[in-house]
């Protein structure tokens, strides 16, 4: 009888809302107010807890520093397209062209470059990414290829993007930045429709 109560009382607790759920909601919507209008490198904490009405304290308390409050407002959709509705040969080329797309578009592209800045030093950030990647790409690369494979070869694809990402927007390497869409849509379409396509090599076979 009383592990039974015990019971009830735990589910009772972990059923009910954590009272300081309404302030973390507030500046939850105040970051991607912030967000929104001033960009990542703008924005501030102080911006932040003055659009939700708290001390620039308390959003630190939850989530502990801009990095980490970036990437739990951040909202992204990479919006991939249907792959079993393009040709099979086109596959490569038209995610590569749909990705410089997203990247340059704004405000979504200047979402997705901050996130992938404050990756490279925030833990909240890091994982933001991989669930963005992770739960859309591999997606959209499992409705084309075997269920043991999607992984590896949305694996793949990620690391010529975001490769791809890092050197033209975030370390802005001169001759990256300078290169056309046209050539990058040739070559790394090219990287990535033999990700989708072919059999994943091993031990250089």
């Amino acid at each position: 009888m009383v592990q039974n109560l015990v019971n009830k009382s735990a589910r009772s607790q972990a059923q009910r809302p954590l009272r300081s759920q309404p302030n973390r909601d507030r500046i939850l919507a105040a970051a991607r107010h912030v967000f929104a209008i001033h960009g990542y490198d703008r924005a501030t904490i102080r911006l932040v807890a003055a659009e939700a009405r708290t001390a620039p304290s308390m959003v630190i308390r939850y989530f502990g520093s801009k990095d980490g409050l970036f990437a739990v407002a951040v909202q992204f959709e990479l919006r991939l397209p249907d792959l079993t509705r393009l040709p099979k040969d086109d596959l490569g080329a038209h995610l590569t062209r749909h990705f410089l797309t997203r990247w340059e578009q704004a405000p979504s592209g200047g979402e997705l470059g901050a996130l992938l800045r404050a990756a490279v030093s925030s833990e909240e950030a890091r994982q933001r990414l991989i669930e963005i990647f992770q739960g859309q790409l591999q997606v959209a690369v499992a409705a084309i290829s075997s269920p043991e494979d999607a992984d590896r070869r949305a694996a793949l694809i990620a690391s010529q993007f975001l490769g791809l990402a890092l050197t033209r927007y975030v370390l802005a390497l001169p001759a990256c930045v300078a290169m056309e869409h046209e050539v990058i849509i040739a070559n790394v379409g090219a990287t990535v429709q033999a990700y989708l396509t072919r059999g994943l090599s091993v031990r250089g076979d």
